[in-house]
């Protein structure tokens, strides 16, 4: 009985774990966002559309919500900004045009900019072939 009680405590705890995770990985861009706080601590996903209802906004946003445990074993926090009157810095920065994703590197650097959506799997793929996250696939071995 007391392995029962136990197993789900564990279970439990990992749901909200889990949660939470998932709660943080999508962040929207606000005047204040500044990439600085993610240095050396996160990959970024920052997606830039004309507005919510973008086709290609949504498709992308359901692509991530797919995996979001690929994302969060990568370290990646999703930006989103789907408000070109907001005027936010990074849009300003970065200057897309319509929709545009782009992924940031630990370092800060602009990694990768398509003008279309990618699944978990082809960006998992470029993340995973990256020297830095080679070198946190071979630490963890």
């Amino acid at each position: 009985m007391k392995h029962l009680i136990l197993a789900i405590l564990l279970s439990v705890a990992a749901a909200i774990g889990f949660a939470a995770e998932q709660v943080d990985l999508f962040q929207p861009i606000t005047p204040e966002t500044d990439l600085k706080t993610f240095a050396w601590q996160n990959r970024l996903i920052v997606i830039f559309a004309n507005s919510k209802e973008d086709v290609s906004f949504q498709t992308q946003i359901d692509f991530l919500k797919i995996d979001p445990a690929a994302l969060s074993e990568r370290q990646i926090v999703v930006l989103t900004d789907p408000d070109p009157d907001m005027q936010s810095f990074l849009r300003q920065k970065f200057r897309p045009r319509g929709f545009t994703l782009l992924l940031i590197g630990k370092d800060g650097q602009v990694k990768l900019r398509k003008p279309f959506p990618w699944d978990v799997r082809a960006l998992s793929r470029a993340i995973d072939k990256m020297p830095m996250r080679r070198q946190e696939i071979k630490a963890k071995k």
